[in-house]
């Protein structure tokens, strides 16, 4: 393992600008066109032919071994979120790296570098791919429609895109490192729907003719003040989260507001407690908009899939932690956590792990959160995945291969999996006033 931790160390300096210039240009999902150029510059420039998604930004590179072995997928997650408060955020559009995706890139870049190194591919069997890829966050939902209704994407996240064009078709385990403020792993996260909710009142005179308009600000404030007294009611065992926000209220305030927007997910840690829960929030919803004679056009997309960590990949993400990086404490944590992310995708289909590195301190997605060790973030996160990459390479991937037999995936194929997900969607006026006084509701 030692020529292991020497071929990404030879690459610190690469690593830790990789990190320094990433966190200066934080860009939203499927906006990350600069970072994108930037990784693939890096990758090009240690001698990888990429494929381009070409469209969207996100690449992938696959090594070939030329010996026999598993087709093992690492990946590394190119957007920030939005934090306007941050000190350190983009001025112009609120981005900054209070996700730490920017070290997840820059740990990439070292895991290629050291693959780059002459001999270190021939201690690996079969095929390794590196993927670059856009949108984790689950944010901006009326943009990310607006690529969908182009044709441009059919799904909000990234890691479902590349399914969906094949990119991940011959993958037969994989894994990638998140950045936290500590080395530790857990058994999964919930999963996730998310929602697009309009209320459709009527425009009048705000303070002349007030009883002749239809406050659609009012019914959605209203619907919000539903979801909350409907937050008992979820089962703890499902774990439920359910955290809506106004997009917009209004354009004039001397104007009934005709519309307001609402964006909202509803989380939980199956697909049954999801559906469940989005079923209850609709009729919140729907009740709400009842109240004030308006009507709710509710759009619900497929999210994330609940994250599976795989008993055994969490053993070899333990075992490589003590290999290659001794000198930091490794923890396991075997609870589901209520974040959602995109590997949950990738986990419905075959065996992941997603642990998370170091370095970081503050608040996930606050104005407090920075990497302030990022040897520990970048390139101890480096060495730790080639350790992984190893475990699961050795003596031809007969490990790799015993642990996608005895994986019992929540589906059979990518494709039965995203054709699950396309069922989930649904949108549309939900209310229709009967010509007898009477409403019918569509949940």
């Amino acid at each position: 393992m030692k020529d292991l931790q020497k071929a990404v160390e030879k690459h610190q300096k690469l690593i830790l600008d990789a990190e320094r210039w990433l966190w200066a240009h934080p860009e939203t999902g499927y906006k990350e066109w600069e970072s994108a150029k930037y990784m693939t510059d890096a990758f090009e420039s240690l001698g990888y032919d990429l494929t381009q998604a070409g469209d969207i930004p996100g690449f992938y590179t696959v090594i070939d071994t030329g010996k026999p072995g598993p087709n093992v997928l690492i990946l590394a997650e190119l957007d920030s979120v939005i934090c306007p408060t941050h000190p350190e955020c983009n001025p112009e559009t609120g981005a900054v790296h209070a996700c730490g995706h920017h070290a997840q890139g820059a740990a990439l870049i070292g895991v290629a570098a050291a693959l780059s190194e002459p001999g270190i591919v021939d201690k690996f069997s079969g095929k390794i791919m590196l993927c670059s890829v856009p949108a984790e966050e689950l944010l901006e939902i009326e943009f990310r429609q607006g690529l969908k209704e182009k044709g441009i994407i059919k799904y909000f996240g990234g890691k479902p895109e590349f399914m969906r064009r094949g990119y991940f078709d011959d993958i037969d385990v994989a894994f990638m490192v998140h950045t936290s403020t500590k080395f530790w792993v857990r058994n999964g996260s919930v999963g996730c729907m998310a929602k697009k909710v309009t209320y459709k009142g009527k425009a009048a005179h705000a303070g002349g003719s007030p009883h002749l308009g239809k406050n659609a600000l009012y019914a959605a404030m209203n619907g919000l003040n539903a979801i909350n007294s409907i937050r008992e009611t979820f089962q703890e065992a499902d774990i439920v989260r359910v955290h809506p926000i106004i997009t917009d209220g209004g354009q004039m305030v001397n104007a009934i507001p005709a519309t307001a927007t609402i964006e909202s997910y509803v989380r939980s840690a199956s697909f049954d407690g999801m559906k469940s829960a989005n079923k209850r929030v609709n009729q919140a919803l729907c009740g709400a908009a009842l109240s004030l004679n308006n009507n709710v056009d509710i759009t619900d997309f497929p999210g994330y899939a609940p994250l599976i960590n795989n008993e055994e990949m969490i053993d070899v993400a333990t075992e490589a932690a003590k290999l290659m990086i001794p000198h930091q404490e490794f923890e396991r944590d075997y609870q589901i956590g209520s974040g959602s992310t995109d590997m949950g995708d990738i986990s419905a289909v075959m065996p992941v792990v997603h642990p998370y590195s170091g370095g970081r301190v503050g608040t996930s997605h606050g104005a407090d959160n920075y990497t302030v060790d990022p040897v520990s973030a970048c390139v101890d996160s480096a060495k730790w995945q080639l350790g992984m990459l190893y475990l699961l390479c050795e003596n031809e991937g007969e490990r790799a291969f015993n642990i996608k037999k005895s994986y019992n995936a929540p589906f059979a194929s990518i494709k039965e999996y995203l054709d699950f997900m396309d069922s989930i969607e649904d949108s549309g006026d939900r209310i229709t006033y009967n010509d007898d006084g009477t409403a019918t509701v569509r949940l």
